[in-house]
């Protein structure tokens, strides 16, 4: 393949049928980032959507018109019932995840078998250059469509895919108090029927984290393109932190009140200055570890430093958030890190784990990020980490709006987009040499 080649596919519009099972803009998780990459890309394609039924009516709410911008399939005879199952296997809101895309990945050949009878006859009649599934996210789901768009000479491709990010050693109390029995034995799924005859028949993976590309067999390493999975949403993050350096440290946290999300080490890694009054720390999010952690705060006397916000509306998330210096993220096993994202977009300078998804985003450059190891090691280095910004707040403006040009650079949908146009001009660039 050669640049003019690529060139000249990036000139033309490929005319791409994408699948998002998950795809839903008034959703957030999976479904918001299967809806957002459907809907950037058709800025450089010719897009048809084809999504489960239960988005039909916040996508007709988006605006698409049904059978010309998108396809809704009823997959609910099976898919309805497997998700019954799920919730009550996981036995908790917000937890097993692991049980969640096991359960879905069950379910989801039901929904691909309708969408080939849909559109299988004009995907074999030429009528789509590219076949892209975009979701589900998984690299433990199998499509049976790969093989087919194979045999019928269309370029298939799936991603970006994420998760099955290894839990870190030391916190498998955590890893049971998320009921992710089935990580323990999550390995299987390579040997699941008709893997290796997808695998064979994709074109392109786009991988959404380095540990999901290293999950791509050697052979096919040279079909696998990088593609962090999550971006922002340029019209919902339009405000930018002020990076005051007067008075208090100004920290947020942001998410899911549970155990790996490490808020308990971040709290306790910051106590003494917490206590001093040289920093004020917002959390923002709510979950089953709440009385937990305001009972951690009001034992270590630290009620008029920590002020939990919980679940509240994106603009008062904003208002919080750009009031502050920091993101105090302690997160011990984040998939993409959205929430990262969001705040670098609004000039707040991240402190992170140094593992898995926001280890990807952050460079020295634009945040903080302590290594990965015990809980004592973590606090420890959180805690050095906190004395070197308190000693030198002059570092943040620099950070932040280096921060902010990284995500407006490389991580908004558009961005991706083009990124993605990139991939389909190379596989249709091969498919003609």
């Amino acid at each position: 393949m050669t640049q003019d080649q690529t060139d000249h596919a990036l000139a033309s519009r490929p005319r791409v049928l994408v699948i998002a099972e998950a795809a839903n803009p008034e959703w957030v998780s999976v479904p918001l980032v299967g809806w957002s990459l459907s809907h950037a890309l058709r800025e450089v394609a010719d897009v048809h959507l084809v999504t489960q039924i239960r988005n039909r009516e916040a996508i007709l709410r988006a605006g698409y018109v049904e059978g010309t911008d998108f396809t809704a399939i009823d997959s609910e005879a099976i898919s309805r019932p497997m998700y019954r199952i799920a919730q009550v296997l996981r036995m908790g809101k917000g937890k097993g995840w692991t049980m969640v895309t096991a359960i879905n990945a069950l379910s989801y050949p039901y929904f691909e078998r309708l969408v080939w009878k849909r559109f299988g006859p004009d995907i074999r009649a030429g009528r789509y250059d590219i076949v892209h599934r975009v979701t589900p996210l998984s690299p433990t789901t199998v499509s049976s469509i790969a093989a087919k768009c194979a045999a019928a000479g269309v370029p298939f491709m799936v991603g970006p895919l994420n998760g099955g990010v290894p839990w870190p050693k030391g916190f498998d109390a955590e890893r049971r108090q998320e009921r992710e029995w089935l990580s323990y034995v999550r390995n299987t799924y390579k040997l699941l029927p008709g893997r290796r005859r997808m695998l064979k028949a994709t074109t392109a993976f786009l991988a959404g984290s380095r540990h999901t590309a290293s999950e791509i067999p050697d052979s096919y390493q040279d079909r696998v393109f990088y593609l962090p999975e999550n971006a922002i949403d340029t019209k919902r993050f339009t405000r930018t932190a002020e990076q005051n350096t007067d008075g208090p440290l100004r920290a947020v946290f942001i998410g899911r009140l549970v155990p790996y999300k490490g808020l308990d080490m971040g709290i306790e890694a910051a106590r003494a200055h917490l206590a001093s009054g040289a920093m004020r720390l917002d959390v923002i999010g709510d979950g089953p570890m709440r009385q937990k952690l305001e009972a951690q705060v009001r034992k270590a006397g630290l009620e008029a430093a920590v002020t939990f916000h919980g679940q509240i509306s994106h603009e008062s998330v904003q208002d919080i958030a750009v009031q502050s210096n920091i993101l105090l993220f302690p997160s011990i096993r984040e998939f993409g890190g959205g929430v990262v994202l969001e705040a670098m977009s609004l000039g707040v300078v991240p402190v992170i784990v140094d593992y898995a998804g926001p280890s990807e985003l952050v460079t020295p450059e634009t945040g903080f990020a302590v290594p990965i190891g015990s809980r004592a090691e973590i606090i420890a280095a959180l805690r050095k980490t906190l004395d070197q910004v308190l000693g030198d707040r002059s570092l943040l403006p620099a950070m932040a709006e280096r921060a902010r040009k990284r995500i407006f650079d490389e991580f908004t949908w558009p961005a991706k987009a083009r990124k993605v146009a990139h991939v389909y001009a190379r596989v249709l660039a091969n498919r003609k040499i």
